[in-house]
């Protein structure tokens, strides 16, 4: 601690709670793949930084890592035709339909910057990521060869893409606990349902306006959360500096209260090489309501409406989220799970003002993830059994993202909303988070997410060699997967096919790594095309990964 600093007894066990053995991980890579943002990490860092240390001058952290990622996509349409609603299952070539082989090249530039002052428990934090995802080619001046501006070539999703701040946020010890605002990554357990994208593939990553507390109690960490999850819309004040919110009641809040039983990364390596078990569990219960709604802030329109009384909207929506994980290490086993239930009623799903409908909308929904690995003494070989489920809808089409405003899906269809008014009221499908990944083409690519299915995923790695300065390994998964419910698949059939996931990485102390991965999708019946008697095909993937990290 710093001199004169001074710590209630909270404060202190929150220090003790959140500090470990004084080691670090063994290469740059794997140190940040271990950070995540869950609410037993917030403050870790600074209590570690005031039991070691006094510090007299602002200190800064920087950490982060260049990407850059290549793929070759083969037949990801499976060549079966096209859906009742005339789209293809994944982009094909405009100029030819029938070819097989889409290409991309993008990259990302994440820097994490931590900011220490002098003397006191606070830290301020910052994650920029440029060039986010974006696609080598686009937005590079706006130009092509001949110095004309390329026509399309810049996107405003393209230009919103290069240069983002995702987290902006500050922490600070209080009496209490720990108390940190702003714009905060959000993660729990496993990260099936919330997912800061963290993982060095991961593309989005979940974020959360949000004011915090967490405070320990009874070898327990308690936090309590407020969300500001949707404002809106808004003006701008006569300054033209700041916004208003001047209609209050369509606002979405969100507030959240967990207990967990959690040890930090180094805590946990430590308890597993003492030969002893590392325990680990938390709840989370979660809600959200909106009074009113205003569809004309976010519907497509061929001029701008103005939003007045005539445009309210009296929603009614409301869900409610309960969530429990757990995970058990032993020195040479982990088995981590969670499951979350989600309830959710819509009195008014009208998007039309003034005009009203008679039926509710209600959405329940359960999610499950379990994963599990088995080392060898050593390490060099480990292996295990992952599995998931992600109730389903009836409905036809998965319902991984619907549009407001969509029609309905037809029979054929491979996604859409998951409710039709008059008569189909339910929302059922849980949807896990699309960082949260189980494989390379079927979910990621073709559906988007893992949401109306059930699989099984048994996969093995090995290091075929090591030295001082750098590690090969080489990993393989296969993943099977059924429908939870047969009408939601094109082809009306559960078995959704089989993949197999071949991995091979290099991996450097000074930072460097170099993946090189591929995928294979053997389609089941769910997408054969039964209108145009055609069966789907196999897809194909390769990917190439380059991560300079620092």
């Amino acid at each position: 601690m710093s001199p004169g600093s001074k710590r209630t007894p909270a404060t202190a066990a929150l220090l003790v709670m959140a500090v470990a053995a004084p080691a670090r991980a063994d290469t740059a890579a794997e140190k940040l793949a271990t950070t995540t943002s869950g609410y037993g990490e917030l403050g870790a860092d600074i209590s570690t930084r005031e039991l070691a240390i006094s510090r007299t001058d602002t200190e800064a952290d920087l950490s982060g890592y260049l990407r850059i990622r290549g793929d070759a996509l083969y037949n990801l349409d499976l060549d079966r035709g096209l859906t009742p609603s005339g789209n293809a299952l994944f982009p094909v070539p405009a100029a030819d339909p029938s070819a097989q082989t889409l290409t991309l090249v993008d990259s990302r530039l994440r820097t994490d910057v931590a900011i220490y002052p002098p003397g006191s428990g606070v830290a301020v934090k910052v994650r920029v990521d440029v060039l986010d995802n974006l696609a080598w080619g686009t937005a590079t001046a706006g130009e092509l060869a001949t110095g004309q501006p390329a026509a399309g070539a810049i996107s405003d999703n393209a230009s919103r893409r290069t240069f983002r701040v995702k987290r902006a946020y500050g922490e600070a010890l209080i009496p209490v606990g720990l108390l940190a605002a702003g714009r905060i990554g959000a993660q729990w357990g496993l990260g099936m349902v919330a997912n800061g994208g963290d993982c060095p593939d991961c593309d989005g990553g979940d974020a959360a306006d949000r004011i915090a507390l967490v405070t320990p109690l009874f070898d327990h960490l308690v936090a309590v959360s407020y969300d500001f999850a949707a404002t809106g819309p808004v003006r701008q004040r006569r300054d033209g500096a700041r916004a208003i919110d001047f209609e209050p009641t369509d606002d979405i809040r969100t507030l959240t209260v967990a207990a967990l039983h959690y040890h930090t990364p180094l805590a946990r390596a430590r308890l597993l090489a003492a030969g002893r078990a590392a325990f680990e569990y938390g709840a989370l219960f979660s809600h959200s309501h909106q009074e009113n709604d205003v569809p004309a802030a976010y519907l497509p329109a061929a001029a701008p409406i103005a939003v007045d009384p005539a445009q309210i909207v009296a929603r009614g929506f409301a869900t409610t989220a309960v969530d429990g994980w757990l995970r058990l290490a032993l020195p040479l086993l982990r088995i981590e799970a969670e499951v979350a239930y989600v309830t959710a009623t819509v009195d008014e799903p009208s998007l039309i003002p003034g005009v009203d409908v008679d039926q509710s909308i209600t959405s329940r929904q359960l999610g499950i993830a379990l994963e599990s690995d088995l080392h060898s003494p050593g390490g060099q070989i480990s292996g295990g059994v992952d599995g998931g489920y992600a109730s389903g809808d009836p409905a036809p089409g998965f319902g991984a993202f619907p549009v407001p405003g969509q029609r309905p899906p037809q029979p054929g269809d491979v996604d859409g909303p998951q409710a039709a008014l008059p008569g189909d009221t339910t929302v059922d499908n849980f949807r896990f988070d699309s960082d949260y990944h189980i494989d390379r083409i079927l979910f990621r690519e073709i559906i988007g997410t893992v949401t109306d299915a059930v699989y099984v995923r048994p996969h093995a790695r090995a290091t075929l060699l090591q030295t001082g300065h750098a590690r090969v390994t080489f990993g393989v998964a296969a993943i099977a997967s059924w429908a939870a419910e047969a009408q939601s698949t094109p082809g009306g059939d559960r078995f959704l096919g089989v993949e197999i996931d071949p991995t091979l990485g290099l991996y450097t102390r000074d930072g460097f790594s170099a993946v090189l991965e591929s995928a294979v999708l053997i389609p089941g019946p769910a997408f054969d095309n039964h209108a145009a008697n055609l069966t789907a095909q196999v897809a194909q993937l390769w990917r190439v990964r380059l991560g300079y990290w620092f």
